[in-house]
């Protein structure tokens, strides 16, 4: 330990990275603190990023099913609208609640927690500028964990009235009858359903001819049709070339595209993607440069180009979930403070919190296919298992990937209710190196979704054996 500092690690923003990295160094016995420049803990997960969007999906789905009952619709689109106001209730009571309970778990673990806005003043050394006054502190090692900001609107900036990014969603005065959204990437997707739930009628715009690539084709085209009974427009292969807002007892947003497409709406959802927050930070100063969109390249250990600096989160990029970043954030620490830490594990899960959930792990058909890896498909529908019938969902699909050969499971593909939460039963199988055999002995709890495991591991074997 370096007496000469004030802290073995200092962890610049306190999202999922800084705060399990601060736990970590405490844990291990060594003087951690965190800089937050907000007024409360959580970073941009908590202030307009995973917590609100996933509250603001739940507050959607509750009010519409709830007016459904109320009004005995089946699929809730004579429902009243909902404001606001009452969704965005919701969002800030779980905010408050999360930030008490962040705030109490560093406190446990006696770290620090300095609030203001950081920059270095040399590699070792950082200034902390809180209102009108400003400190110097030191450490040992350093990780920058200061997450993302959305990108700004492409020739116009957001007012957060008619013009919004995804960090204005937190402060909608209130809902649209119609919305554009720019940009089908995993925000934009998410919150294009969101309001299409709520009976606005939503286009998406995006360059690209298909949203979220990423995933498994199939899962995407019935996302895709979900979303379009719910009055989503897509428009792939196109860019907007400008963006004009109207004048009047309501503004409007007019949007031409690059094909000469005119698209009006009441109000425009810009997701084009996020850049890492660390232009305050004077990165210069501690020998280091981030690369146009703001983010910072480290290696294995999370190291940057300066040895004691680290970086953690959404600012190193992919795959920018705040559960590998909380877990980023603990290996760190570890490299940090000498403590040796195995590699973060492969299979880690990817959720889209979209109307309905979307949630994967393991390998695409489109990848298997590119690498040549001969696989059967297991494949089971909510609407042929009892839970799903009993909780109304007749659009669920779930499909399972197996090696034709070594019978190992290689993915797990679910579109559904739950889909993020069941998803977890093949994450563990995949981890611990399991397969069809697994599923095909095992005994699931009945009525469940899990019980999709044994139908897909069914219908993978009745093809492996013909």
């Amino acid at each position: 330990m370096n007496e000469t500092f004030d802290y073995d690690l200092i962890c610049i923003g306190s999202g999922p990275a800084g705060q399990r990295a601060a736990v970590q160094a405490a844990k291990l016995g060594r003087r951690a603190a965190i800089i937050e420049r907000r007024g409360s803990l959580g970073g941009v997960c908590l202030d307009t990023g995973t917590i609100p969007s996933k509250t603001f999906r739940e507050a959607v789905t509750w009010v519409v099913s709830a007016a459904a009952r109320a009004s005995g619709s089946v699929d809730g689109a004579a429902t009243p609208r909902p404001t606001a106001e009452v969704l965005l209730a919701r969002v800030s009571d779980v905010v408050s609640r999360e930030a008490v309970v962040i705030a109490s778990q560093l406190r446990r673990n006696g770290v620090d927690v300095l609030h203001g806005e950081a920059s270095f003043r040399d590699p070792h050394h950082l200034v902390v500028h809180g209102g009108d006054a400003s400190r110097d502190v030191s450490a040992n090692n350093i990780l920058i964990a200061v997450g993302t900001v959305a990108a700004p609107a492409p020739g116009a900036g957001s007012d957060g009235v008619t013009v919004l990014t995804s960090d204005d969603i937190c402060r909608l005065a209130r809902i649209p009858r119609t919305m554009t959204v720019v940009g089908a990437g995993v925000i934009g997707m998410e919150y294009a359903s969101m309001f299409a739930a709520l009976g606005v009628d939503v286009t998406v715009i995006d360059k690209r001819e298909r949203p979220l690539e990423f995933l498994d084709t199939e899962i995407v085209d019935e996302l895709m049709h979900q979303m379009r009974k719910s009055n989503v427009s897509f428009r792939g292969g196109e860019a907007m070339a400008r963006l004009d807002v109207q004048d009047g007892p309501a503004h409007r947003a007019v949007l031409e595209l690059e094909s000469g497409k005119r698209i009006v709406s009441d109000m425009v959802l810009f997701s084009v993607g996020r850049v890492g927050a660390t232009a305050p930070l004077d990165l210069e100063r501690a020998g280091l440069c981030a690369d146009a969109r703001g983010r910072l390249g480290v290696d294995v250990e999370y190291r940057t180009a300066v040895p004691h600096i680290f970086a953690a989160g959404d600012v190193i990029g992919y795959p920018s979930l705040a559960a590998t970043s909380s877990e980023q954030g603990r290996l760190a620490a570890c490299h940090a403070l000498g403590v040796e830490a195995p590699p973060m594990a492969a299979h880690f899960p990817i959720g889209i919190y979209a109307i309905p959930e979307v949630s994967m792990v393991g390998a695409t058909e489109q990848e298997l296919t590119r690498a040549k890896v001969p696989y059967e498909v297991g494949v089971a529908r909510y609407r042929e298992i009892a839970r799903g019938q009993i909780l109304g969902d007749d659009s669920g699909f779930f499909k399972m990937l197996f090696h034709r050969e070594t019978r190992r499971l290689l993915g797990v593909h679910i579109i559904g209710t739950g889909a993020t939460e069941l998803l977890h039963i093949g994450q563990a199988v995949l981890a611990l190196g399991g397969g069809l055999d697994y599923f095909l002995e095992t005994v699931f709890n009945y009525p469940t979704l899990a019980e999709c495991y044994k139908v897909a591991a069914l219908s993978a074997a009745n093809k492996l054996a013909s």
